[in-house]
């Protein structure tokens, strides 16, 4: 059930996007829902294989790359799933701080954390 919540919250996160910035649009709910998985399925798979990877680049940039990769990863996912459209990659950059940030607050006013 907590999954089920944490994809529904990172959707919304997605969805809102658009309001924030006029270069990402999402054209519905269910490209929300499903951009939301698709993240969530790079962000576990592929990410860390390239933060790996670009780990001399991230230490040269006192951690900065990070942006770039999530920047790039974020951008992935918009051309991947029909529905969302990225102006570019710093739009993409930019998206991917604001889905962040969103997604954060989301879930810290939304999930009790006092299980852990």
């Amino acid at each position: 059930m907590r999954l089920l919540l944490i994809w529904f919250i990172n959707a919304v996160a997605l969805f809102a996007l658009p309001y924030l910035m006029t270069s990402i649009r999402v054209d519905s709910v269910g490209a929300a829902l499903i951009g939301a998985l698709v993240l969530g399925l790079i962000n576990a798979l592929i990410r860390p294989v390239l933060v790996l990877l670009t780990l001399p680049a991230t230490l040269l940039t006192l951690g900065l790359f990070i942006f770039v990769i999530n920047g790039l990863l974020f951008w992935a996912m918009a051309s991947l799933v029909g529905g969302l459209h990225v102006a570019g990659f710093w739009s993409a950059v930019g998206g991917a701080i604001l889905y962040s940030i969103i997604s954060w607050l989301l879930s810290a006013l939304i999930l009790d954390d006092k299980r852990i």
